[in-house]
């Protein structure tokens, strides 16, 4: 059995409480992050939630379940600003950190026992410290591997302490319903219950060949071996940003394919500027695009070289949403996304080809905009005309 001791560190209701951290006098009112009633529940407070509020909730239905919350706008750079502070918090314990999203990460802090005593006293330190520094609060699940830490966590919220250790892994494992196992969606959850399996311990005594048969080789086997606390993976400190991505509701839905294009430009810009901020390379480039009706669907190209350059991106996501034949349609959501990320692409020379192209000119831009502010220089088709006074 594993001897790791692994922390999974999530803060509670994250951005509410940064809300409600820079703004005292929302304490104890129903606070939900999310404005429009176009847009969806991106946060909401414990208050919120006693009403039936969670994320990813059009906010229009949170509106009607709670009209006295008080509905606030996003603020994403001060919540990554916050991340940022809590992350230096958690490598200020163990350089093993593995961020999932900007509001949690997993720990390893095997080594780091010796010198700071059990899981549970580093879990008790890091608690009090991110409560004194940043002022929000946070739950920590402890256990010898990743998937059980996660299910901790979440089992103890808000602002507690939950360890699971080796021996009582499957004791709390196994009542749990079959979709607390990682990679459960809606779907697979749905040809467990044809299975008859619902909880975790019904898929444990499923035979590992029936769940293959059942689900393919790859997840039938995954959730026989977690569905027995088996989880093998590491803490992985350093682990390359699998993708970026820019999307956008409108206000209301748009049928004209140029504003469209032009707001898949303005994403494209977007997203390859971060793309290049980090000096990273994209060769799957998708697009999504969500119907009126909310219906989604997305489209992607594998180029067979790595590009970086926001005018080459575009040239792929333009044709993306031409093939798509859609002119006309009412949309209500558009997405890039910039995937199959590398550190550096080889360069194809060209025979006849510019000594200097886009990317140079690119690279002007991003310094420009460095210091002059996002925005100061942009394409001209992002240029809105002015009115006339």
């Amino acid at each position: 059995m594993s001897t790791a001791t692994i922390l999974h560190v999530d803060m509670d209701a994250f951005y509410a409480s940064v809300a409600e951290r820079d703004d005292p006098s929302l304490k104890g009112k129903a606070v939900v992050v999310g404005a429009g009633v176009r847009s969806v529940v991106l946060s909401a407070n414990y208050q919120a939630r006693t009403f039936g509020i969670h994320a990813a909730m059009p906010v229009s239905k949170a509106q009607r379940l709670a009209p006295h919350a008080i509905f606030i706008a996003p603020n994403h750079a001060r919540y990554s600003e916050v991340s940022e502070h809590v992350m230096e918090i958690f490598h200020s314990f163990t350089p093993m950190v593995e961020p999932i999203s900007l509001d949690e990460a997993f720990l390893d802090v095997t080594g780091a026992q010796r010198l700071l005593g059990t899981g549970r006293q580093i879990a008790v330190a890091i608690r009090a410290k991110v409560e004194a520094t940043e002022g929000i609060t946070c739950s920590v699940g402890i256990a010898p591997s990743k998937f059980i830490a996660k299910l901790a966590s979440g089992r103890c919220k808000p602002n507690g302490i939950l360890e699971i250790p080796s021996d009582r892994i499957l004791t709390f494992l196994h009542p749990l319903p079959v979709k607390a196992i990682w990679g459960v969606g809606p779907k697979t959850a749905e040809a467990l219950e044809r299975l008859g399996l619902r909880t975790v311990a019904d898929v444990a005594n499923t035979p590992r060949a029936t769940l293959i048969r059942a689900l393919g080789e790859a997840t039938g086997a995954s959730l026989y071996e977690l569905a027995w606390g088996r989880d093998y993976r590491d803490v992985v400190s350093d682990e390359p940003e699998k993708s970026i991505s820019a999307a956008e509701t409108f206000p209301r839905d748009i049928d004209d394919p140029e504003i469209i294009l032009q707001e898949f430009l303005r994403l494209t810009e977007k997203a390859s500027g971060r793309l290049r901020e980090r000096s990273l390379f994209a060769k799957t480039i998708s697009i999504k695009v969500r119907y009126a009706d909310f219906t989604t669907i997305s489209r992607s190209k594998t180029l067979p070289l790595a590009v970086d350059s926001s005018h080459d991106i575009y040239d792929v996501v333009k044709n993306l949403y031409k093939a798509l034949r859609i002119d006309g349609a009412r949309l209500r959501l558009v997405g890039v996304s910039l995937e199959n990320l590398e550190a550096d692409a080889p360069e194809q020379m060209l025979l006849g080809a510019r000594e200097r192209g886009w990317r140079q000119a690119e690279g002007a831009v991003d310094k420009a905009q460095a210091r002059f502010g996002a925005g100061s220089v942009r394409p001209g088709r992002l240029i809105e005309p002015e009115t006339p006074k």
